[in-house]
């Protein structure tokens, strides 16, 4: 009996196909790989190095515009150093001329009265010239007097100062006159406020000329308000806002120059806020403005505790 040979199944069409492209694919998978990860190693050093960029440029400006700063304040602190020295020259020099028309006036007044006494007319209109001659000396020398409180290095007497306190003090000394032109004065305290060490006389001086100052640029019926509070643990801010008529924006950058006033002539003599900036630093503080024409204007004071 013959055995008979089993029968063999062909094969698919597709499967001759198949096979080659899978070996392909590998094949090609294989090869990929490693200019995959390659690609990917760059992307990933591209970005690294973009943002390394990026950050070192941004400290790069911050650096510059810190320099800058720093540039203007030297150039400020040596120009002021130098109007201080001219101005103490100046108001030594102004004030001897003025003692001596103080005092013939003071003689003039005295034969003026004499001759009013034996009855010689027409003496009023001379006695009048007297008294504004009288006033417009005094006027000078309190102009000097602040000249050389410019000038001179005033070296804080340092205590502990209850800064709510203080600022309630001045406040009382102005807000009669600011109630009788109907500005209100509204006190933001912070409760608790920690004691500073500074001078006290001098910063109540600051305190003042800024509350004269906003009064003066509110004229009638307005808010003053008055902010202390705590910015870190070891500073602390004052800050004197009103609603008044604001400070034009070209004049921010002059407004602690010497000389330099908004107020018409014979009004201010420019020193007030000079004088006060000069104070805070020296107190190691901060004093910074903003305003806004006829919105009003912020006076803050950064104090170190």
């Amino acid at each position: 009996m013959r055995r008979t040979k089993p029968k063999t199944i062909p094969l698919h069409p597709v499967t001759y196909y198949a096979v080659p492209a899978i070996l392909v694919c590998c094949a090609m998978l294989f090869a990929l790989i490693p200019n995959f990860f390659l690609i990917a190693g760059s992307l990933a050093l591209a970005l690294i190095s973009f943002l390394t960029t990026r950050l070192l440029s941004g400290k790069v400006a911050s650096a510059q515009r810190q320099k800058s700063l720093l540039d203007a304040q030297l150039i400020q602190s040596q120009k002021m150093s130098a109007i201080g020295e001219m101005s103490s020259g100046i108001a030594h020099e102004i004030n001897n001329p003025l003692a001596i028309i103080g005092q013939e006036v003071e003689w003039l007044r005295h034969l003026l009265g004499q001759l009013d006494a034996r009855g010689v007319a027409g003496l009023s209109d001379c006695l009048d010239s007297m008294n504004e001659i009288s006033r417009q000396v005094e006027r000078c020398k309190e102009i000097t007097h602040r000249l050389l409180s410019f000038a001179r290095k005033m070296e804080p007497l340092r205590q502990r100062v209850d800064i709510n306190k203080l600022i309630e003090d001045m406040t009382r000394l102005v807000e009669r006159e600011a109630v009788h032109k109907g500005i209100r004065i509204v006190r933001n305290y912070l409760a608790d406020l920690p004691q500073v060490s500074s001078d006290g006389p001098l910063l109540r001086q600051v305190i003042l000329n800024l509350l004269n100052n906003a009064v003066y640029a509110i004229q009638r019926d307005g808010t003053i308000v008055l902010t202390t509070r705590l910015v870190a643990s070891d500073a602390l801010e004052i800050e004197v806002t009103d609603d008044g008529c604001g400070i034009p924006r070209e004049h921010l950058d002059k407004i602690f120059d010497p000389f330099f006033t908004t107020k018409p002539p014979g009004e201010g003599t420019g020193l007030g806020l000079s004088i006060c900036h000069t104070i805070i630093e020296r107190l190691g503080g901060y004093f910074s403005v903003n305003s806004e024409v006829d919105k009003g204007t912020t006076f803050t004071i950064r104090l170190p505790l």
